[in-house]
């Protein structure tokens, strides 16, 4: 039962690369400008980096593995990096931009072809693989035409079930590949995402887009992130992007306050109800990170959100959940049953999320949900059930 089957036009005037560079600040991703792509990545292209080189040098690590998955496979390349996670620091902290490479790169060996691509990868770390996969598949588009003509029918090959686990990773990965391709144009992303078929494909989709602002590499940095404020820029956005924005926004919080979590969740409880859960639901995302999936310290870090606790364990049940493999919802499961009883209905309903994208039919996510939720089942089933509405209202995003 537990085991996951294979499956707006931009605005304003953007500002243009730094002409300072002095303080060796990233440069500002310069947009659409004059009508034009400009984006900050192109194909993978292999080189003669080799593993042992790269000590903790995170960019060598990156394309070392990279180099791998080109020359070997992904599969070689994934199964090597598992055994590295175990033992080198380094590769354990840049998991998922790691694996966001190996993808890259085993699209440029499988000749471009997602549907392959995805057959032989993984969900290891937070599913990166499948991220880094669509971050490529835009390069070479010259119109927005194409931009939105590309978006629709890349997760729509065979081999990927509508609103499953892989059409989610499918999803969310083209809102990685937009803001890449497009040189961090945040509104043209979420314009784009917006034209998907589904209501549940553009939350899926906004998502990526919010995570690739927050986290934005390729020595560039969005013009949509402030250094001032962490929240930026969920308030400057339409309002049905907001929640996928502050869903996100711990990163960034951490980022700026020396991954402080108190202060941070103290920031995301300041927040209006509806912006407040889902910033500590992604809180609960870092969470679980931080405490390298540890449930002890998962529930520690969580109990600093006082009453709200709940939410921060949603959120840190869904990453369990999705991001360590095959075995993810039973170690998600174990966590849940550790948290205090007036938490454990949120918990389950978080895990519920994972649930309802790995299972085909209502019948079977209750039937995953009764296995490993106990008292909560009607959490963990309802949740599920929401999580695939076509109109994403109940998606996680």
């Amino acid at each position: 039962m537990l085991v996951a089957p294979l499956v707006v036009l931009a605005v304003g005037t953007y500002l243009v690369l730094s002409a300072d560079q002095s303080s060796g600040a990233p440069k500002i991703a310069p947009g659409v400008t004059g009508g034009a792509f400009h984006p900050v990545a192109g194909g993978f292209v292999p080189d003669d980096t080799a593993l042992a080189e790269c000590g903790g040098d995170y960019a060598c690590l990156q394309q070392a593995f990279g180099n791998i998955a080109f020359r070997r496979g992904a599969r070689p390349a994934l199964e090597l990096f598992e055994t590295q996670m175990q033992s080198n620091e380094s590769v354990r902290a840049d998991c998922h931009r790691i694996v966001h490479t190996i993808g890259s790169a085993a699209f440029a060996r499988y000749d471009e072809n997602v549907a392959r691509s995805f057959s032989v990868g993984s969900p290891t770390c937070a599913s990166g693989y499948y991220h880094g996969i669509l971050e490529r598949a835009f390069v070479g588009l010259g119109t927005r035409g194409e931009l939105i003509e590309v978006a629709r029918s890349l997760c729509a090959e065979s081999g990927i079930r509508r609103r499953g686990f892989l059409d989610y990773q499918c999803q969310h990965g083209l809102g990685h590949g937009l803001m890449i391709q497009t040189g961090y144009d945040l509104p043209l992303a979420l314009a784009t995402c917006a034209r998907l078929p589904t209501g549940w494909d553009d939350v899926a989709c906004s998502g990526g887009v919010f995570m690739e602002n927050a986290t934005t590499r390729f020595g560039f940095r969005s013009s949509w992130l402030s250094e001032e404020d962490p929240l930026a820029p969920c308030e400057r956005i339409p309002r049905q992007n907001r929640r996928s924005c502050y869903l996100r926004a711990a990163v960034r919080i951490l980022e700026l306050n020396g991954n402080d979590f108190a202060s941070a969740a103290r920031t995301c409880l300041g927040l209006a109800r509806p912006w407040a859960r889902a910033c500590l639901r992604g809180y609960g995302r870092e969470v679980v990170g931080a405490a390298r999936y540890a449930p002890g310290k998962i529930l520690s870090l969580c109990r600093l959100s006082g009453a709200s606790a709940g939410d921060c364990l949603y959120g840190a049940a869904r990453t369990v959940g999705d991001g360590t493999g095959s075995d993810g919802v039973l170690r998600a499961a174990k966590l849940c049953r550790s948290a205090p009883p007036s938490e454990r209905g949120a918990c389950f309903s978080g895990l519920g999320v994972v649930v309802g994208l790995l299972y085909p039919t209502h019948a079977t996510r209750r039937r995953a949900c009764a296995e490993i939720s106990g008292s909560e089942l009607r959490s963990c089933t309802q949740a599920a059930i929401a999580e695939v509405d076509p109109s994403g209202r109940g998606a996680w995003g």
